[in-house]
C-alpha cells in the first residue's frame, strides 16, 4: 500500500542516487456527480476530463514553445525522447480506477526537464456548464511499474465547484534525485488546455 498525501506534501522517488526507480505509472481518475433530473429533461453531457503532462525546465518554464517538445497530451500522446508516454484519452471518466495513465521513464527524461507538472482539465467547461464541483473521487497516485506497486496516492477532497482545471502534482528534480510534490491547486478558465500551459511560458 503506498503513501496517502496530504496537499502539498512532498516524497522522494528515487532516494540514495537515483537508482531504485525508473519506469512510474501516473494514474489519474475521477468519478462524476450523479446530476438529478427532472422527468423530461435530458441526460446531462458527459464531462470529458483531459490529463496532460507539461515539462518545465529549472525556472518553472515551458522548455520549448514548441507544443510537441513541452506537452503530452491527448493530441500529442508521446515524448520524441521516449520518456514520457500518454495511454490515450477517456472521454467519459466513466469505471473504477484509472482513467488516464502517464507512463514516465526517469531514467529517459532529457536533461533540461527538471520538472514534469501533471494537470487535468474538463474539456469544452464553459460551453457545457460544466466545472469540477460535479466531479468526486478525483485522485492521482503513482506505481512503481518494475514491481507494480503503489508508491503513493493523493485524494484531492477539496471544493472546486466552477473551476475548470487542476494543477494535480508534479515530478521534479532536486539535486540530481526525482521527487513528488502533491499540489491541488485549481484554475478558474481551463475549457481549453493552453490556459492552463500559458501559466507556464
Amino acid at each position: 500500500m503506498g503513501i496517502n498525501l496530504q496537499k502539498g506534501q512532498k516524497i522522494d522517488l528515487t532516494k540514495g542516487g537515483g537508482t531504485g526507480l525508473r519506469q512510474v505509472m501516473v494514474g489519474l481518475g475521477w468519478d462524476e456527480v450523479q446530476q438529478s433530473r427532472g422527468f423530461f429533461a435530458l441526460k446531462p453531457q458527459d464531462i470529458d476530463c483531459d490529463a496532460s503532462a507539461i515539462l518545465c525546465g529549472a525556472d518553472g518554464r515551458l522548455i520549448s514553445n514548441d507544443i510537441k517538445q513541452s506537452v503530452i497530451y491527448f493530441g500529442n500522446l508521446r515524448h520524441a525522447s521516449g520518456a514520457i508516454i500518454h495511454q490515450g484519452d477517456n472521454l467519459t471518466g466513466a469505471g473504477d480506477g484509472d482513467d488516464e495513465q502517464i507512463m514516465v521513464d526517469l531514467s529517459k527524461v532529457p536533461s533540461q526537464v527538471e520538472k514534469i507538472v501533471f494537470v487535468v482539465n474538463i474539456y469544452d467547461a464553459r460551453p457545457r456548464n460544466q466545472h469540477f464541483g460535479m466531479i468526486q473521487n478525483a485522485f492521482i497516485r503513482l506505481v512503481n511499474m518494475d514491481n507494480k506497486t503503489e508508491i503513493c496516492r493523493y485524494n484531492l477532497s477539496e471544493n472546486y465547484n466552477n473551476m475548470t482545471g487542476l494543477v494535480v502534482g508534479e515530478i521534479y528534480r532536486k539535486n540530481g534525485e526525482w521527487k513528488f510534490n502533491a499540489i491541488g491547486q485549481p484554475v478558474q478558465e481551463a475549457s481549453r488546455l493552453e490556459a492552463i500551459i500559458n501559466m507556464y511560458r
